[in-house]
């Protein structure tokens, strides 16, 4: 079974490095390792990376300009799609592959789902924390200060029991695709720069009749890397934009419920800014 793996890199070419290593130890299938640089703009980053993919055999890509995560992904998407592989790996430069057989057993189950169009695996932090699968937000969730409250008591929002089914949501460090499906929905949806992804694909996906699939017992490492986060407060400022975006055409909420909701987010983000602003926070 022949696999195309993209990995989007922005600053990252030591994390691309290590990535790729394990991604060479894979067994069981022929893959192809794409590496999309989204335009980084760190002194030497984009040769580093052009040296490293000749060095492993990998294909490069060069993004003309930063347009955000998805579409960088839709970049590598295309070439994918072009070349004829019907499935691909996305992961981030920061994930790493204990199991030689990870892409084997997400390739297998997407073979044997017709429906499944976004498949996902067990994904653990360093600390050993899950962070798959999600159910989509509920209304009360769209209120942050509902979500505040509940935190200040103690509940917080926990990933779905930890069993091999269909799901709402998969974390997009590391997903594989049925890029035919993909090509249906119009690829990762490109008004979205950064954040709110994982839900809106969720979305694209059941609006489509298709499904996601969750695999517990097959693991990858996800080590959220610090060296892309960039200013706090221009990433909150796209989390707004996104989170906006979202609502107005993917979480099916409208008249006053959501006015409701806007005016609820417009209000927590204004207070969001304040504080910056107050603290000197860049």
């Amino acid at each position: 079974m022949n696999i195309a793996i993209i990995i989007l890199n922005y600053n990252s070419s030591p994390d691309c490095r290590k990535c790729i290593g394990y991604l060479k130890q894979q067994e069981g299938v022929e893959i192809e390792i794409v590496v999309v640089d989204n335009c980084s703009p760190c002194e030497g980053e984009q040769d580093a990376v052009r040296q490293l993919c000749q060095e492993q055999d990998c294909t490069f890509i060069q993004a003309d300009r930063n347009r955000g995560y998805n579409a960088g992904n839709n970049i590598g998407l295309r070439y994918a799609a072009e070349k004829g592989y019907k499935y691909a790996l996305i992961a981030n430069p920061d994930m790493e592959f204990p199991q030689t057989d990870y892409v084997k057993q997400m390739a297998v189950i997407m073979e044997n789902l017709n429906d499944v169009a976004v498949c996902g695996s067990n994904i653990l932090n360093i600390s050993g924390k899950r962070e798959n699968p999600w159910k989509f937000p509920s209304l009360w969730e769209e209120f942050p200060f509902l979500v505040q409250l509940c935190r200040l008591l103690g509940k917080q929002r926990k990933p779905l029991v930890p069993q091999n089914g269909y799901c709402d949501i998969l974390h997009g460090c590391c997903i594989m695709v049925n890029i035919p499906i993909i090509i249906q929905l119009g690829f990762f949806d490109e008004n979205l720069f950064l954040f709110c992804e994982e839900v809106t694909l969720g979305k694209q996906v059941k609006m489509h009749n298709k499904k996601m699939y969750y695999l517990h017992d097959t693991i990858a490492i996800h080590r959220h890397i610090d060296s892309t986060k960039g200013s706090i407060r221009n990433r909150y400022k796209l989390f707004w934009e996104s989170k906006v975006y979202y609502l107005k055409k993917y979480s099916g909420y409208k008249g006053i419920v959501l006015m409701l909701i806007y005016l609820s987010q417009l209000a927590h983000y204004a207070g969001k800014m304040a504080y910056f602003k107050f603290k000197k926070i860049s």
